[in-house]
């Protein structure tokens, strides 16, 4: 039950971030939607409002025409009363910009024929985007408008002046006549300049619309697609990762019944040479006899002991995991020479040391491992028939790595035995090894992701070269 409640708590903020990302997706896509259709809405009552605007001044022009012509005080009311739905917006528009109550506002929109339902979003539209590039520029068209407009009702009151004080002449009817022409001329411009600015922007907003809807759509099937991605991702690796363990733990049970075969014969073997060897000393009276019995049981300990302490690391290898700390490759070295001091052979042998490299991070307990093993197998197979056995210790840098060198000239490993002195249990000379301590060097080197190479030849001697990379590069 634990167990099922902690996986949920796992997956939990995943669903969590997925969720986010697509609720926090839509919001915003209703957030933009929503304006964005306000923002069209708006803009379509504006334009709807120019075609207004400009009805009644085409009108009003159409109407000073006729009162220029015929006189008639209709045509001057009709006149006047066109004229003020552009006046009427113009006068909206000041107030706009003053920032007047929207009551006040409204009166005049809907003295310009707006529509009800379209003037809030109107008066929204202006004060929020008053200053962005295509509106501004329709707001400044608008302007200019009702500028002529202005220019326009004072011509119309210029005229209607003079036909009150006189009849008008031809040279001042035709005078009038292309004043209003010119006029009416540029409102036309002025018009579609605003249309076509509202129109741009219309589709400016369109394609932002298009683009934003796209861009989140995109963010959702990626988050989805991205989370199953990952989930699929990680049921592969862990399968792969379940089936890598099963390998591994079926290897490690072959390997642990052939250690614990081959170790309980091990054990016994020099337990069973003590006993026939206590027996005959038992019967045994001549001292020289007994001492070389004596030295026998020595050899058959030492080498008990050697057995017993491969086991140890062993175990402390399988069982230790990787601990970067610095450490000296000279102070490994010396101890590792000292510790194998009370080997008679030793005080034969000239060992030498060239360590380059000195301070460095790594696993302190598989180095010591490591080396211990190599010196110990180098002294075991010295070649004393030799005028001078030698051992050399060297360690320098190379690239991301620092190698070990131990290289010696004792009796060699022969050619047939190259690639198989590294597995379990693997002795040239069973008097000599217990076959595991170049298998425990191989299993320290790999779980510092190194390697370990051989160089030998039979009555020459062997050279073991061990590469450790450093732990950033691991």
């Amino acid at each position: 039950m634990a167990r099922k409640i902690s996986l949920k708590n796992l997956k939990l903020p995943k669903v969590l971030i997925l969720l986010s990302v697509i609720f926090l997706s839509c919001t915003f896509l209703i957030f933009i939607n929503f304006f964005t259709i306000k923002i069209l809405s708006a803009n379509r009552a504006y334009v709807n409002g120019e075609s207004h605007y400009s009805k009644g001044q085409k009108d009003a022009a159409r109407h000073l025409i006729s009162y220029i012509c015929n006189e008639d005080p209709d045509e001057w009311k009709s006149f006047k009363k066109d004229l003020g739905i552009p006046q009427a917006d113009g006068l909206a528009r000041m107030h706009l910009t003053n920032n007047s109550n929207h009551d006040t506002i409204k009166k005049y929109l809907i003295a310009g024929r707006n529509h009800k339902e379209d003037l809030d979003d109107m008066i929204w539209l202006f004060k929020n985007f008053n200053q962005i590039s295509f509106f501004k520029k329709a707001i400044g068209e608008w302007e200019k408008g009702d500028t002529l407009i202005n220019q326009f009702n004072a011509l119309g009151d210029k005229i209607h002046t003079k036909v009150q004080v006189k009849h008008l002449d031809d040279a001042s009817r035709n005078d009038f006549l292309l004043q209003i022409n010119e006029i009416s001329d540029k409102l036309t411009i002025n018009s579609i300049n605003f249309s076509g600015t509202l129109g741009e922007g219309t589709r400016e907003i369109k394609n932002y619309l298009i683009y934003t809807n796209i861009f989140f759509i995109l963010i959702i099937v990626c988050t989805v697609t991205l989370y199953y991605g990952i989930t699929a991702q990680k049921l592969i690796r862990s399968k792969h990762e379940i089936e890598t363990k099963n390998n591994d733990l079926t290897l490690a049970n072959k390997e642990l019944d052939r250690f614990v075969y081959s170790a309980s014969h091990d054990l016994r073997s020099p337990i069973s040479s003590l006993k026939g060897l206590v027996d005959i000393l038992k019967t045994e009276q001549d001292p020289e006899e007994v001492k070389s019995y004596l030295d026998m049981m020595q050899s058959v300990l030492d080498k008990q002991d050697q057995f017993i302490k491969d086991i140890i690391d062993y175990s402390r290898n399988k069982r230790t995991k990787d601990v970067i700390k610095k450490v000296s490759l000279v102070q490994i070295v010396n101890d590792a020479i000292s510790q194998l001091q009370h080997i008679q052979e030793v005080k034969k042998i000239s060992i030498t040391k060239k360590l380059l490299i000195d301070k460095t991070f790594s696993d302190n307990l598989r180095l010591k491992i490591i080396i211990s093993n190599l010196l110990s197998n180098a002294i075991k197979y010295a070649d004393f028939e030799k005028d001078k056995p030698f051992i050399s210790i060297k360690t320098y840098p190379s690239d991301n790595a620092f190698i070990i060198e131990i290289e010696d000239n004792g009796i060699g490993i022969s050619k047939q035995y190259l690639n198989r002195i590294f597995d379990m249990f693997f002795v040239t000379n069973k008097n000599k090894g217990t076959g595991l301590g170049l298998y425990i060097v191989k299993e320290s080197v790999e779980n510092m992701n190194g390697t370990i190479t051989v160089e030998s030849k039979i009555h020459m001697g062997s050279k073991f070269i061990v590469s450790i990379p450093h732990p950033s590069e691991q």
